[in-house]
């Protein structure tokens, strides 16, 4: 039996419990609010409308789309780009990749085209997670990521194909045959890292529909490859300069990705989320203002400090990648606030003047150490009289070594919806007892107004 077999066999059959059920539905609630809050973007708004046009009328609910719907894939692409278009999305850390913004889109989409329950739905959310996380730890991620690709649009197939299959009632061998459709649907580079551009923002919303439209292929008969995962030309293999296959299954049913989850904090790129606390923290604890600094410097992974490295008053994109952006802002502004991140408030000349201070953010083995599966980096102030402020952050807040508890989800979603968060968070709370287009009649209005332009 091949490991791509062994991980379907085990994802089409395993029961989840309450307990991984009720890890689900706070992801379900953060990934919601992520959509809803994200729908207004013009990136979304552009994703939503060529997926309209593109399925035409359907059965899923397009979020924010004043109550139209389209064909499952086109749902799941638009809400995909959705949920990950301003960065607040949950995280798998080792993976490094984006989960919920995947898998939650893929399945509900189905889910309500299916008139599922919300149990079902639920737990093709969980098996989802499971697929995409194992999927992102076996391909090598840092050296996948490195390479060049996104993980997110890469690993991410085999989450929707995963939480699909559960939908459909796939048994192992149809759902390896959608693992084995999902890995030529695979895509997505770091580009956008390096010269800008929207495509990042679709990426989510783009393997939620290869991984659905995976799914539905397979249980329509068509067969993929029968070792798609871990095979001499599987996914592991071609887009993984250092894979560890076995991965997909060491553990399986007693390590749980779902566990591992990291919920955001800040709408920037959680590998310089360390970074982001480390000056909030130094700032709170020495009421540091921007007038007393000279220079900062600091240390992060390999990753963070060769792909953060950005101007981040160029762009909204920018903003939200800079490690040198972010700690200026989290010492003059508030990352906590999304509206930071709004393109007129990006070039603030006070973030601006001192992200120039920024002089340095070095690879450092401390924190390469333990990269992706634990976070970390250190932040280095000197100030006018000679004297040096120095935090360093190993675990962020909201990561599972720091973990956000249900309360903490529900105030990020109260944050980022205002009032809006009231009526998500009611259904997701009823979601386990009721079908889950109640959840979606919920998410089908308008779009709020949102103030990022570019």
């Amino acid at each position: 039996m091949s490991p791509s077999r062994e991980l379907a066999d085990f994802l089409a059959g395993v029961a989840v419990g309450d307990r991984l059920v009720g890890l689900t539905g706070g992801y379900v609630l953060d990934t919601l609010a992520c959509a809803d809050h994200g729908s207004a973007l013009p990136w979304s708004r552009v994703a939503a409308e060529h997926a309209l046009r593109a399925g035409g009328d359907g059965s899923a609910t397009v979020v924010g789309g004043a109550g139209r719907r389209t064909t499952p894939p086109m749902a799941a692409f638009a809400n995909g780009a959705a949920a990950h278009a301003f960065e607040l999305d949950d995280v798998h850390e080792e993976a490094i990749s984006h989960p919920g913004a995947v898998v939650v889109p893929a399945a509900l989409a189905l889910a309500e085209d299916r008139g599922s329950s919300g149990r079902e739905f639920l737990e093709a959310v969980a098996v989802g997670y499971e697929a995409m996380g194992r999927a992102g730890i076996a391909v090598g991620p840092a050296a996948h990521m490195l390479g060049g690709f996104h993980p997110t649009s890469m690993s991410g197939v085999f989450g929707s194909a995963a939480a699909a299959g559960r939908l459909l009632g796939l048994d192992g061998e149809t759902m390896n045959h959608a693992f084995g459709i999902a890995v030529s649907l695979a895509s997505g580079t770091m580009e956008f890292s390096a010269s800008g551009g929207m495509a990042k923002r679709i990426h989510a919303g783009r393997a939620a529909e290869g991984g659905l439209t995976a799914a539905l292929l397979a249980a329509d008969g068509f067969e993929g490859a029968a070792d798609g995962l871990a095979g001499t030309y599987g996914f592991c293999a071609v887009f993984g300069p250092e894979p560890h296959p076995d991965r997909l299954i060491a553990g399986l049913g007693e390590r749980w990705m779902l566990d591992e989850i990291t919920i955001k904090p800040w709408a920037a790129c959680s590998d310089i989320h360390p970074l982001i606390q480390a000056a909030e923290e130094l700032r709170r604890d020495h009421g540091l203002v921007a007038e007393r600094i000279d220079r900062i410097e600091a240390t992060a992974p390999t990753k963070a400090a060769t792909q953060n490295s950005l101007d981040g008053t160029t762009s909204v994109m920018a903003a939200q990648y800079s490690a040198e952006w972010n700690i200026a802002a989290a010492i003059v502004a508030d990352p906590g606030d999304p509206a930071t991140y709004d393109a007129d408030r990006i070039d603030d000349p006070a973030i601006a003047e001192l992200q120039a201070k920024v002089v340095s953010v070095e690879p450092a083995a401390e924190w390469d150490a333990t990269y992706a599966w634990k976070m970390g980096g250190r932040v280095r102030i000197h100030l006018d009289d000679g004297s040096v402020l120095e935090r360093a952050v190993h675990g962020q807040r909201g990561s599972m070594h720091d973990p956000f508890g249900p309360a903490d989800i529900e105030d990020k979603a109260r944050r980022i919806l205002g009032r809006r968060a009231d009526g998500l968070i009611a259904a997701v709370h009823e979601l386990a007892e009721t079908p889950v287009v109640r959840l979606a009649d919920v998410l089908g209005g308008p779009a709020p107004v949102a103030g990022a332009t570019r």
